[in-house]
């Protein structure tokens, strides 16, 4: 009989954790491979549905995990409200607006060239480490620390890093995440502003 429960334990960066089930019973151990559908990343409390089996030791194992709200037509692109949604927060607007907007202050005199080209670098670095992860996520495979992709962003990568959240839909939903990434944010602006303001000179 299939089953319901919510996962009391999770360990994304090893893919695997263990669920409860719904009204009692024995916890069975669950891997990120044993999920229908690949959509996204299971996450702590998240409710699935699953089938039970033994392994050779006579541990039990869930295995044909689907998250509780997922249906068959979600692999078509529909999305429910167990994947979040659309993403509502215009993203690429604003990593676009601020590289323009970088780009004619440096035009103008206002800031070296050099703060461009650092943006833009470190943009592009910043999506590829994004890319990196996001294909990692997918395929079981070694992650980029959450820790690496926010010293990224406070190095000035996070235009790439918001460019990346809306193409790739990666890291874009986790709220300690995000609340961490825009903590950077202001502070690389903050600082950017800073230096292109004269707070940091190189005496002659």
């Amino acid at each position: 009989m299939r089953q319901q429960g919510r996962l009391s334990e999770w360990n994304d960066a090893r893919g695997f954790g263990f669920v409860q089930p719904n009204g009692g019973g024995d916890r069975c151990f669950v891997h990120i491979r044993a999920f229908a559908a690949r959509d996204r990343r299971p996450a702590l409390n998240d409710v699935i549905t699953y089938d039970v089996q033994r392994d050779g030791q006579g541990r039990l194992n869930a295995v044909n995990v689907r998250f509780a709200l997922q249906r068959d037509g979600l692999r078509a692109g529909t999305t429910t409200k167990g994947n979040g949604g659309p993403d509502r927060l215009p993203r690429r607007t604003i990593a676009l607006l601020f590289l323009s907007g970088v780009a004619a202050a440096s035009f103008a005199g206002y800031c070296p060239p050099w703060i461009v080209v650092a943006y833009l670098g470190l943009s592009a670095l910043t999506f590829l480490f994004y890319w990196h992860d996001k294909s990692a996520a997918q395929h079981d495979r070694r992650r980029t620390p959450e820790s690496t992709l926010q010293a990224m962003a406070l190095l000035g990568g996070w235009p790439g890093a918001l460019l990346a959240q809306a193409v790739l839909r990666h890291k874009n939903r986790k709220a300690s995440f995000q609340t961490t990434f825009w903590v950077a944010v202001v502070v690389n602006i903050v600082a950017m502003a800073w230096i292109a303001g004269g707070g940091l000179s190189i005496a002659g």
